[in-house]
């Protein structure tokens, strides 16, 4: 009797914890998102500028591991290269291929990648589009488009494109423009805004034809 009466309270435990997990409200879940967020600026160091200080010159220190807050959107930008050519123009659409390390912020561990050996040849590709300063953009092929089922592109990825050049290797010195972003989940993929899960992307960008 006395082991039935333990195996209930145990039961009752866990059940409780599950009750509470599944209560949990939107606002319980993007107070973790910003903890885990807070968390790995502390972890790497990073240092926050204003968009304010960020617009003066448009850089980021590497060397101090400054990124810049846009406060609108909660996304936090490091230009690592500014990139060779130029930027895209009003009006136009291009053909960008990216190349990517997706970080979960939850586990602190490496989500989804196409910087390997495998799909060396294979960079995902989206058609963008600048309309007056304003970017969109859908996923023709890629790794992104597979794995999450849908050309959608994570508004975070289309932030750094009013600030670096998109261009191809053609002389020796030439360098593709790479950033490093904080998405939180409202700016992310689908799947990030359906569970509010922050992530960290490294990504280059190029010119695709």
């Amino acid at each position: 009797m006395k082991n039935l009466y333990c195996w209930l309270v145990a039961a009752f435990a866990m059940l409780s914890l599950a009750a509470c997990h599944d209560t949990e409200t939107y606002a319980d879940q993007k107070k973790k998102e910003r903890a885990a967020i807070r968390a790995f600026i502390e972890k790497e160091g990073i240092k926050v500028i204003s968009e304010q200080d960020f617009k003066q010159d448009t850089i980021t220190d590497v060397s101090k591991k400054e990124f810049v807050l846009f406060e609108n959107t909660g996304v936090y930008m490091q230009i690592v290269r500014r990139g060779c050519g130029e930027k895209i123009k009003n009006g136009e659409t291009v053909n960008v291929l990216c190349r990517f390390s997706e970080f979960d912020l939850f586990g602190d561990s490496l989500h989804l990648t196409n910087n390997v050996r495998y799909f060396s040849s294979l960079p995902d590709k989206m058609a963008v589009t600048n309309t007056l300063g304003t970017f969109n953009a859908t996923f023709s092929t890629g790794v992104m488009k597979s794995v999450y089922g849908t050309t959608s592109v994570p508004a975070g990825w289309l932030i750094p494109l009013s600030y670096i050049n998109i261009g191809r290797l053609v002389n020796e010195n030439d360098e593709l423009a790479k950033v490093n972003i904080i998405v939180p989940h409202s700016q992310g993929v689908q799947r990030a805004t359906a569970s509010v899960t922050p992530y960290y992307y490294q990504i280059t960008y190029e010119r695709g034809i």
